[in-house]
């Protein structure tokens, strides 16, 4: 059976969810989208679980989606279970879950609706100003940021990231104290954004404590992602920001803006704090 998406990227490929001559899904985890030891980052994994929310229902676009993260996930085969919930006119519901060889590892509840792209806001705070894209901080694997290369993660890859300079001084050695990082992103392989590519770009920044300079993997608990409008082509600009960071727990809050500064996304998030070296 055809993928939910079109396979003429490698985002869509490698989120694409294909039904079994049973009826069961299946999704082949793509191991390019690894943020480091083979552990697969997180948004990347709420994007193949959108996928099938919306491979049976009434509706086209994710809107609100709440996933708890289990366990680590590596990459490979994995099953993905759809249960229905309420349906209507403009909004359906349903609970995704994604298991592989090493036992369920996320867990989604997911509306789901139709988005429009020229329904005007009628209030939005204001976005932040930040340098053009190639007036920031090349973030691509193997770059010079701050004298030293950037990891060659698989994310890194396929997300071309350009730091905000006002918010990468940790890259410099020079940590703000400030849990905020700022960015431009856009898909590597020239697909433009939609609603399956923010749910990915609500977890795509380095981890917010790295501004206090504290660094190591910060792995995500609890994300909730709220797509607010199709995005017009071009790069997005990302905010995240942390309100507190304690007990060995981070909270970030992303802002997702498009190309013409209208906010199309929004996510919070619980995550693990890496320990202090």
């Amino acid at each position: 059976m055809p993928p939910t998406g079109s396979a003429s990227s490698d985002f869509d490929a490698a989120t694409a969810v294909t039904r079994t001559e049973g009826g069961g899904l299946l999704a082949e985890l793509d191991p390019g989208w690894d943020v480091g030891g083979g552990i697969l980052n997180g948004g990347y994994l709420l994007a193949v679980a959108a996928r099938a929310a919306v491979l049976d229902g009434p509706h086209p676009h994710p809107v609100a989606l709440s996933a708890s993260y289990l366990r680590a996930t590596a990459p490979g085969p994995a099953t993905l279970t759809v249960v229905p919930g309420p349906a209507g006119r403009t909004l359906a519901h349903s609970t995704v879950a994604l298991v592989t060889d090493a036992g369920p590892t996320l867990q989604v509840q997911a509306t789901t609706a139709t988005l429009g792209a020229d329904d005007a806001p009628e209030w939005s705070s204001p976005v932040p100003d930040v340098p053009a894209p190639d007036e920031c901080l090349n973030a691509a694997p193997g770059a010079s940021l701050g004298g030293h290369p950037v990891p060659a993660i698989g994310l890194r890859h396929r997300v071309e990231t350009r730091m905000d300079p006002a918010t990468a001084g940790w890259a410099l050695g020079r940590p703000s104290g400030e849990p905020v990082m700022r960015a431009w992103v856009r898909l590597a392989d020239g697909r433009e954004p939609d609603p399956f590519a923010l749910v990915l770009f609500a977890d795509v920044l380095p981890p917010t404590i790295w501004g206090m300079g504290l660094f190591g993997w910060a792995p995500t608990v609890q994300l909730q992602v709220l797509v607010r409008a199709l995005p017009a082509p071009g790069w997005c600009l990302l905010e995240s920001r942390a309100s507190e960071v304690a007990g060995g727990w981070i909270d970030e809050d992303y802002r997702i803006w498009d190309s013409t500064g209208r906010l199309v996304a929004q996510s919070r998030q619980l995550a693990r704090a890496p320990k202090p070296r």
